[in-house]
């Protein structure tokens, strides 16, 4: 049995509590693949799960962290299908971080969970790509239906969810509205291709939106802070319009709007990339429309820094920070493991 260096944490915490230690990998199960790992994206739904906040409690130390990355087929299990060693994949978050996790040079997965990465995109770009995609997608475009004509509101536009829904927007012909905290991101979004960028700290959101769209309001909104803004988000959606909420940046209470204002025909619910990726069919179209974007060059993902495995805390630090633009990759080097006979 192989060993594989693996972060794993022995109690909750910040940053410091990520450790790097080596855990036995053996062959993968039924139904599931074995994968070596290039690289790994992060997402704040590890931020919250190492920290004891997340939506699923950690059922037993040490834990495991990660769900997103992208490698090769090392080995495949019983009844798997599609997938032979040396195939070039992502894993996508489809899993609990209580049954498996990616922060490791090789990691066993559901095969449920793997797509084959599409041609031109390197193992950076591969862990980068699925998540914020599948999100806004399955979010925007296979439950709310939008469509050309529509618009949309994205807070915290330059999360990697929020670039990517920016081009998801364009690509099906909606009008993408960005929201961020300060000016210093401004420019950027705008680059990214949304049509208005909305400061919170200059400029008064619900003034802005009901201008932009003659009065109507926005078709949708799609929100990741949470918390008691939305109350002024449920102001800007148009009537029979949806406020799908994802995160909950904010950490505060969330109130429900409608009825501060006035019950209006407001559609408010959240949304998580589970509901995409835990449907097999479901994925299959989303997967369909992500790489036809990409192939086409309508889709980029964004990368704003990558970090090596073994300053993963310090990645950490950085995510929390909030400070970036994109997507933040951790990379992992086997050639210096396999140099030092690891």
């Amino acid at each position: 049995m192989t060993t594989t260096r693996t972060v794993r944490f022995h109690a909750h915490g910040g940053p410091e509590v990520l450790r790097i230690e080596d855990e036995a990998v053996g062959e993968p199960g039924p139904g599931e693949l074995r994968v070596r790992i290039d690289a790994i994206g992060l997402n704040r739904a590890e931020v919250l799960f190492r920290s004891g906040v997340y939506i699923e409690a950690v059922r037993e130390f040490p834990a495991r962290l990660g769900a997103e990355a992208a490698g090769a087929v090392e080995a495949v299990g019983g009844g798997v299908t599609g997938f032979a060693p040396g195939d070039r994949v992502s894993v996508v978050p489809a899993f609990s971080m209580n049954a498996y996790g990616v922060y490791a040079e090789r990691a066993i997965v559901p095969a449920a969970a793997v797509l084959h990465r599409p041609e031109g995109l390197d193992a950076v770009e591969g862990a980068a790509v699925w998540m914020p995609y599948l999100t806004a997608y399955g979010a925007l475009g296979q439950v709310g239906g939008m469509g050309a004509g529509d618009t949309v509101v994205i807070t915290a536009a330059s999360s990697s969810v929020g670039l990517a829904a920016i081009q998801i927007a364009r690509r099906l012909g909606a009008v993408p509205i960005a929201t961020t905290r300060t000016h210093a991101k401004k420019a950027a979004l705008l680059a990214a291709g949304a049509a208005e960028v909305i400061v919170d700290e200059e400029k008064d959101l619900v003034e802005r939106v009901r201008a932009a769209t003659g009065g109507r309001g926005a078709e949708f909104v799609f929100d990741a802070v949470a918390g008691p803004g939305v109350l002024d988000l449920g102001r800007v959606v148009a009537p029979g319009g949806t406020l799908f909420v994802y995160g909950a940046l904010s950490g505060e209470p969330t109130p429900y709007p409608g009825f501060d204002l006035g019950m209006p025909a407001l559609n408010m619910r959240t949304y998580t990339l589970f509901e995409t990726t835990r449907d097999p069919e479901r994925l299959r179209r989303a997967a369909a429309f992500v790489s036809s974007g990409l192939g086409s060059g309508a889709f980029r993902p964004v990368v704003d820094r990558t970090f090596p495995l073994d300053r993963i805390a310090e990645a950490h630090r950085y995510l929390e920070a909030g400070a970036q633009v994109g997507k933040i990759v951790v990379t992992v080097d086997h050639d210096s493991r396999d140099r030092l006979g690891g």
